[in-house]
């Protein structure tokens, strides 16, 4: 099928086919026809899929078609996501889609001036895309107002979930008129997400285009053994030795990540470091240095990474593997996009060995296992990992230092200093400091980059210090 049996208008279609487009993928073919005839949806699809297109281009047709005019500090579409990155992705999607409609549209998220960014609100806008905290900042400011919206996108919402955003989620639901289309889309059905559309999604259209926890059967996957000592050499080794032009790497803390690329640039092997305590200008140039190929590494952590489109990525290393199997399925989801072949190759150490094993059993397959010559584990590597033992097993899914902790506060502690949000990801100017602004837990040492929180602790609430 093409985009035109689709029912899309043809300003639309002239977009598609500017961009080089002419087949839908599986997700655009079922989401865009549900979308046109107005119902409510949820979706949940492996990165890559295409999803942006799927809701991005019956969401602009809808509002063509409705003919209403934005009145001053309103908005008629709003797309919530969870990082800058993913927001600036989708923003750009809008822009290059609707460029043949009569339409505005920007984006917002923290880490830059908010000045900008009110005055674009306050105009009004036909669609805006946002990451919650920062959208918070602008409607205290009165400078947007949600009692317009004719259709509300949550893009990744599990991920949204993860970093605490449901309080601010809730918060804009409830000043919105109930009369509205939902767009719910997320990696996957968890029982967290089933919940958030039942309060929010009225009879809606359900699509799941793969198999859940699925991975990408275009990616050849591979462990390589190595001890931890190790890690970087090997790293350093295989991006050299294989003449890699672009290789996506994942550490578990922002700390690692720029251990890791600083060393591989002593290496004379160009890298950068992306992740939450980096300004947004780093970020940005970072990205565009290795979307133009001056940079050949791009470390970052998964927070960081959420939303990054880079179109043909080769390769993807997990460094350090996640604490949650699920995300290894985020991250080499990375490469093999849009039909490509990719690589994922997996640095597994010592400690490792029980989070190998609960990635193979959560994506029903065994990952080969292959030594490299001068890189060669030690016996107790080898064993764990065969044997599936090390490291406990933790159930929080990010990196603690990507997020902002709710811990008590001593008695007698004065008020934190400085009124805003932190700059990477709120009001700028803030006092916070990288370290996210959390406060020291109560009788001991804050815990190390990588340390985790018992399972039943209960979720975080809002970071504004990585949107």
């Amino acid at each position: 099928m093409s985009f035109s049996s689709l029912g899309l208008a043809e300003p639309l279609l002239r977009a598609v086919a500017e961009q080089g487009y002419d087949t839908p993928s599986p997700i655009q073919l079922q989401a865009i026809p549900a979308v046109l005839a107005g119902r409510d949806l949820m979706a949940a699809a492996q990165t890559g899929t295409g999803k942006t297109a799927g809701f991005t281009l019956p969401m602009l047709q809808r509002l063509m078609e409705s003919k209403r005019k934005v009145s001053p500090n309103r908005i008629r579409a709003l797309v919530l996501t969870p990082t800058r990155e993913l927001a600036a992705q989708v923003g750009e999607s809008v822009r290059n889609y609707g460029k043949h409609l009569p339409m505005r549209s920007h984006v917002v998220f923290g880490g830059v001036s908010i000045n900008p960014q009110m005055m674009a609100t306050r105009r009004g806008l036909d669609v805006l895309v946002a990451c919650p905290g920062r959208l918070m900042d602008l409607y205290n400011q009165n400078a947007v107002k949600f009692d317009e919206v004719e259709i509300l996108v949550l893009d990744e919402a599990d991920r949204m979930l993860d970093m605490g955003f449901i309080r601010d989620i809730r918060k804009i639901l409830a000043l919105m008129p109930k009369q509205r289309q939902n767009l719910l889309f997320s990696a996957t059905f968890a029982e967290e997400i089933r919940e958030l559309a039942t309060g929010l999604l009225n009879n809606p259209a359900v699509i799941e285009v793969a198999p859940r926890n699925s991975t990408a059967e275009r990616i050849e996957q591979l462990v390589h053994p190595c001890d931890k000592a190790n890690k970087i050499g090997l790293l350093s080794h295989l991006v050299t030795s294989n003449d890699w032009q672009q290789v996506l790497v994942f550490t578990r803390t922002k700390h690692m990540a720029n251990r890791v690329a600083e060393t591989l640039d002593k290496n004379g092997v160009s890298a950068a470091a992306i992740h939450g305590n980096k300004s947004q200008g780093a970020r940005t140039r970072a990205l565009a240095g290795f979307k133009d190929g001056n940079v050949k590494v791009l470390v970052a952590t998964d927070i960081a990474a959420r939303g990054l489109d880079i179109d043909k990525l080769p390769q993807v290393v997990n460094f350090e593997l996640p604490n949650v199997a699920e995300d290894y399925v985020h991250r080499i989801g990375r490469t093999g996009r849009a039909g490509a072949a990719g690589h994922a190759i997996s640095l597994v150490a010592a400690d490792e060995g029980k989070l190998i094993k609960a990635i193979e059993r959560l994506t029903k397959q065994n990952i080969p296992c292959e030594q490299v010559v001068g890189f060669e584990a030690s016996r107790e590597t080898l064993d764990n990992i065969a044997r599936g033992i090390g490291a406990p097993l933790r159930k929080e899914p990010r990196d603690p230092s990507e997020q902002r902790r709710v811990a008590p506060r001593p008695q007698g502690q004065g008020q934190r200093q400085g009124a805003g949000r932190s700059a990477n990801g709120g009001n700028a100017g803030g006092a916070r400091t990288g370290n996210g602004g959390k406060p020291k837990p109560q009788g001991g040492q804050r815990p190390a980059d990588g340390a985790g929180k018992p399972a039943q602790a209960r979720r975080p609430r809002r970071s504004t210090h990585n949107q």
